[in-house]
């Protein structure tokens, strides 16, 4: 009699759900990856985004990516699902995020304590700024890091104002407090460019 209890090795993984697909990684991991690379396919166009988005430039957001990848692959077999994935991974983004934003800005302070031009510094970056390519990178621009993290949650990750609240460690009504209060400013500073 098999005693065995794991699930069937073959399946299509995209037709499971993330849920699934969590189950199935915790059985799989680290022998098989099918299930965590369907996950991370699913989410990696919006978590590229977010990260974009969030820190202003692509190579920023590119290293930040893989750092999440990573964290995501070891962290998987000790995910117990109390929130849903997508929440998780979000809040793992939103953290490396955090810290990479806090490095580069030591790095930019070490160059003007240095003296060097940070013009000059720039140009040797390639990555084109996400600003100049107007939409929603043109508005980000002018709000604070944690408003701008709330708007890229809810218009680039499309999460609920409970799973903001969660990932960025803020009660529900502060959270969509600042939300209004951060369009609010951008409708009012962009009033009168919006176009007929």
């Amino acid at each position: 009699m098999n005693t065995d209890h794991s699930p069937p090795s073959r399946y299509d993984p995209k037709e499971l759900s993330d849920e699934e697909l969590v189950e199935r990684a915790h059985v799989e991991l680290f022998h098989i990856t099918r299930a965590y690379a369907e996950l991370m396919q699913r989410y990696q166009r919006t978590l590229f985004n977010v990260c974009a988005r969030y820190l202003g430039n692509e190579r920023d957001a590119d290293d930040v990516c893989q750092e999440v990848m990573l964290k995501v692959l070891y962290g998987l077999k000790n995910f117990e699902g109390k929130s849903k994935f997508k929440t998780w991974l979000y809040s793992i983004t939103y953290n490396e995020c955090i810290t990479q934003y806090r490095k580069e800005r030591r790095k930019r302070r070490l160059i003007d304590a240095l003296s060097l031009d940070p013009l000059e510094e720039a140009s040797e970056e390639k990555a084109p700024k996400l600003e100049e390519r107007g939409g929603l990178d043109r508005w980000l621009v002018h709000v604070n890091p944690i408003d701008r993290e709330i708007l890229v949650l809810r218009f680039v990750a499309e999460l609920e104002f409970q799973e903001i609240a969660d990932i960025m460690h803020m009660g529900l009504s502060a959270t969509k407090m600042r939300y209004k209060r951060a369009l609010d400013r951008l409708r009012e500073k962009f009033s009168g460019l919006a176009e007929p």
